[in-house]
């Protein structure tokens, strides 16, 4: 589409270069301004049209009403259904047995008030609606969001590295591991090791197969479920690759900030909660490829999608928001244990055999296809961004 329009602007110039020749030396630099411009976008960007129909139909994400509306809930203090509800408990748990653990280890976590007003929990209980607040108000789609996650999730980790010499410098190269039962069958341990950079998913385990995933590991990026399992630990303890490790999250349940709020007075690294921003545009970039392998391969109409794929549950997997983070933060990415097999398991780590239905994974693997041969374009992406070279390892 931007080619077409720049196409048709030369045109114009050249019609008015034939009809106003005292202004021809103006106009001839005018075109070949143009003509530079174009070349420079050919070059950048594959001229493979996106459907306007599918983009406009990725735009629409079915959970933001449901969303929204726990959104106000949780800001007003209603936690109305019973896991939110045991959720709020079991954190407010947390907090007391904290305190108590670090001051009177004779107090009774019973005899504590456990009201939203009580000076134990309000504290927590303001850092929560907070943050919430902030990364509700923030929730809305922008394309250039890739140019700044340098600034959001690597200085912050520089910084506590002690890298304050202000230039915002990418990784040379990173490698992404995901948690697919086919490393099994390679011994990518070293090579992936020797990345600047190795970020893993969902706290899969390391030990015991060091020669197959390797381990080394600088970013641990997980979904919010995983922070609310290890906020039930003392300490809220998430680190399986040492405590010096900052964790990346996205928020699965607006709840989860809750959990969120008390873990990150007790780490170590960095806790970073991925910007919202970015989250919308992974959440329409898989949703624009799932709708279209969808109408492809079943020849239903659009309006069928929604009950095919869960429309309120879909969501995109932790893997492909890790590639996405890669391609911002990274000049060369290296993307292993992705990908299945009939006789491999769905994890290398555990027995789950299944694949969650709340994720398209062959519309994820036809966009990280995308990435390797760079002669498609990648939908709601900004004309600007520059995507770095990507290698896939099956």
């Amino acid at each position: 589409m931007q080619h077409e329009q720049q196409t048709d602007n030369i045109s114009t110039i050249i019609h008015a270069f034939s009809m106003k020749p005292t202004l021809r030396p103006l106009f001839a630099l005018l075109l070949l301004f143009l003509a530079t411009l174009t070349s420079r976008a050919m070059l950048r960007r594959p001229h493979t049209h996106l459907n306007s129909t599918l983009l406009r139909h990725a735009a629409i994400q079915i959970a933001d009403h449901n969303l929204n509306h726990d959104i106000r809930k949780l800001l007003d203090g209603n936690f109305g259904s019973q896991l939110r509800l045991r959720t709020f408990i079991s954190w407010r748990r947390i907090i007391h047995h904290d305190v108590a653990s670090a001051g009177d280890r004779s107090s009774s976590r019973s005899t504590i008030p456990a009201t939203l007003r009580s000076p134990l929990f309000y504290r927590y209980w303001l850092d929560f609606r907070k943050v919430l607040n902030d990364w509700a108000r923030k929730k809305r789609f922008q394309a250039n969001i890739m140019d700044e996650l340098i600034r959001l999730v690597k200085a912050p980790i520089d910084k506590k590295n002690g890298i304050l010499d202000g230039n915002l410098r990418k990784y040379g190269s990173c490698a992404v591991v995901g948690n697919s039962g086919i490393l099994l069958k390679s011994d990518y341990g070293r090579l992936i090791d020797s990345h600047d950079a190795v970020i893993r998913l969902n706290n899969a385990r390391v030990n015991n197969f060091e020669n197959k995933v390797g381990k080394k590991t600088t970013i641990s990026f997980v979904n919010s479920n995983i922070v609310h399992l290890c906020a039930r630990r003392v300490g809220c303890y998430c680190h399986p690759y040492g405590s010096h490790i900052p964790i990346v999250m996205y928020i699965c349940q607006a709840v989860h900030f809750l959990d969120f709020t008390v873990c990150n007075a007790s780490h170590k690294a960095p806790l970073l909660v991925t910007d919202p921003r970015f989250d919308v545009l992974c959440a329409r970039i898989v949703k624009y490829y799932s709708l279209k392998r969808f109408v492809e391969q079943s020849g239903k109409t659009l309006d069928e999608w929604g009950s095919a794929h869960d429309g309120a549950l879909f969501h995109y997997s932790s893997g492909l928001q890790a590639v996405m983070l890669a391609l911002g933060i990274c000049d060369q990415v290296s993307i292993f244990g992705f990908g299945k097999s009939a006789s491999a398991k769905h994890h290398y780590h555990t027995n789950q055999k299944a694949e969650l239905h709340l994720h398209d994974y062959e519309a994820e693997y036809q966009f990280y296809r995308h990435l390797v041969d760079r002669h498609n374009p990648i939908p709601f992406l900004s004309d600007n961004f520059n995507l770095p070279p990507v290698v896939f390892y099956h």
